[in-house]
């Protein structure tokens, strides 16, 4: 087998699989382990997948600017923000992190909710100006365009002297084994901040979003008390259910 059939077979089956493993590859193709990894050595120098100790994963999204993005499977969005709303209380202190799922639900909460919102992201901000019953904290930091949030010293200090409820993380990766996991050191420690300091933590993702990886891991997958996603495979099902998750879709 020629070595560029071997890629194109190796990313055939982490599309399906989520997930290879380096010796079962090298049984599958009759090839040295050695070889396997000068493959995925390869490939992800090509940006086409992830390396991590025992073979490789997906690799996530590519950073885009945040308003293509909110453009971006809208309607799935929807959808999620819709199913997440019976675990938002009223009277309750909430963290909402920047995303543009996260920004979905902002526009679906009623106009006569109440609560305490705390957010990094300026749009979910604007988006929440509206409600009366809701007392929106700010919280500040540098100003990181790409994702339209605030991150940095100044936020992370701020989150130390708050205590919420629930925090609803924006999720741009997810893997079983290596957890949550954003594009940039600073926001992975905000969010890692933002868990700390509340009692529930909910995500919401598209089903595209399993098995895969980014560069900056925020924390394990049961850092999530509950995760929201549609037409989870039978798979992921079964091996999230052994978490400590409440799975939903």
């Amino acid at each position: 087998m020629l070595k560029e059939e071997r890629h194109q077979k190796i990313l055939d089956l982490l599309n399906i699989e989520q997930k290879v493993i380096a010796s079962d590859l090298s049984q599958r193709f009759n090839v040295s382990e050695d070889t396997i990894r000068r493959d995925l050595k390869e490939l992800d120098n090509q940006g086409l997948l992830k390396r991590v100790h025992s073979g490789a994963l997906r690799v996530g999204p590519p950073i885009t600017d945040f308003n293509y993005r909110e453009t971006v499977a809208s309607d799935r969005k929807k959808e999620l923000a819709h199913k997440a709303l019976p675990f938002l209380k009223e009277d309750s202190v909430i963290i909402i992190d920047g995303s543009t799922t996260n920004l979905a639900l902002a526009k679906e909460i009623p106009q006569d909710f109440r609560a305490t919102i705390i957010t990094n992201s300026p749009p979910i901000a604007m988006e929440l100006a509206q409600h009366p019953n809701i007392e929106i904290i700010n919280i500040g930091g540098v100003f990181y365009k790409q994702s339209m949030i605030n991150i940095g010293v100044q936020a992370y200090k701020q989150l130390r002297n708050i205590r919420a409820d629930l925090y609803i993380m924006g999720i741009y990766n997810l893997d079983l084994d290596a957890g949550t996991s954003v594009p940039t050191t600073q926001e992975s420690e905000i969010k890692r901040e933002m868990v700390r300091i509340s009692t529930e933590v909910l995500g919401m993702i598209t089903n595209d979003k399993f098995g895969t990886i980014s560069n900056h891991i925020v924390g394990p997958v049961d850092d999530l008390t509950y995760l929201i996603s549609e037409d989870i495979p039978d798979k992921v099902r079964k091996e999230y259910s052994k978490q400590k998750i409440v799975l939903i879709d």
